[in-house]
């Protein structure tokens, strides 16, 4: 690990994961088309990092291989696909849920791994992914058997959800290797490039204006990329300088209570028991692999 920093990253790690939590929240506030709060999430994320890039890191640009910029290129769509599923999954079903079901991604990079790098799955990682499995068929159920819908079509929110999970691990996995010979700013500029891209033509497809929204919607798109983009995700990869990736990983298991908690507050959603008790499920899962897996592809 790296030297103390001045400022605790324990600390850090719990603000960034503060950040993270309002995003759920931001994105039902938000009155634009889902795809466009994504594309303006991730434009204006991407857009504080260019004069870094170009000013501090323009030389590790042409050091770049034409097969880790398809890989580089295929993380970005990925990113793009996930962001586009989960912020339409929020107009569906409940905070609670969405948020719970795309943090399932460890549970699909694991299966991933073992599937395309021949990495082991251990005993501990398959009890892990059957438990979220188990979780995720009981969150799936959870509105209808509590008589009370969470949303207008929970199934079709929450398969978004999951879809935007599986999306998210295929930007983990097509970034892990890359991760290890680019450099971080270059590597997350090229895959914002693409996920920009990506999603700039999925808006287009659809119809979409890209302008002409209220100024209470600009901030929203602002609030997104400061808060979850810059102040979340930015200050959990520095963080990760200085604690295990065990410890990061399980503490981004924080964000589904946290936007759910939110959710309570500022949009007066209260999730039924059998969600409560389908997300402890699932999250108990996902720490179950997500712990174990980083024993076994830590060095």
């Amino acid at each position: 690990m790296s030297s103390d920093p001045r400022f605790p990253p324990s600390v850090g790690l719990a603000t960034a994961i503060l950040a993270i939590s309002t995003g759920a929240i931001l994105v039902r506030w938000s009155e634009a088309p889902s795809t466009v709060a994504a594309f303006y999430r991730v434009l204006f994320t991407g857009l504080p990092l260019l004069p870094i890039a170009f000013w501090r890191y323009r030389a590790h640009f042409g050091r770049i291989t034409s097969r880790d910029a398809l890989f580089a290129t295929l993380a970005g769509i990925a990113l793009a696909l996930h962001f586009a599923a989960w912020f339409e999954s929020l107009s569906w079903t409940s905070v609670a849920a969405s948020v719970t079901l795309v943090q399932a991604q460890p549970l699909f990079v694991a299966i991933g791994a073992w599937l395309l790098l021949r990495e082991r799955l251990t005993g501990r990682m398959v009890l892990g992914i059957v438990v979220a499995v188990v979780g995720m068929a009981a969150m799936s159920l959870a509105d209808f058997l509590g008589g009370v819908l969470v949303g207008p079509r929970p199934l079709y929110g929450n398969a978004l959800a999951l879809f935007g999970a599986v999306m998210a691990a295929g930007y983990v996995l097509a970034g892990r290797s890359l991760r290890q010979r680019v450099a971080l700013v270059p590597y997350v500029v090229i895959v914002y490039g693409v996920c920009t891209f990506t999603l700039f033509g999925i808006v287009a497809f659809q119809g979409h204006d890209f302008t002409g929204y209220p100024a209470r919607e600009w901030l929203i798109f602002a609030g997104l990329a400061a808060g979850p983009g810059l102040l979340g995700h930015t200050v959990i990869n520095w963080a990760l300088a200085y604690l295990e990736s065990s410890v990061v990983s399980v503490s981004l298991l924080g964000e589904p209570i946290g936007a759910s908690i939110l959710a309570v507050i500022f949009l007066a959603e209260f999730p039924t028991a059998y969600t409560i008790l389908g997300a402890i499920v699932v999250l108990a899962g996902i720490y179950l692999t997500a712990s174990d897996s980083n024993r076994v592809t830590d060095p």
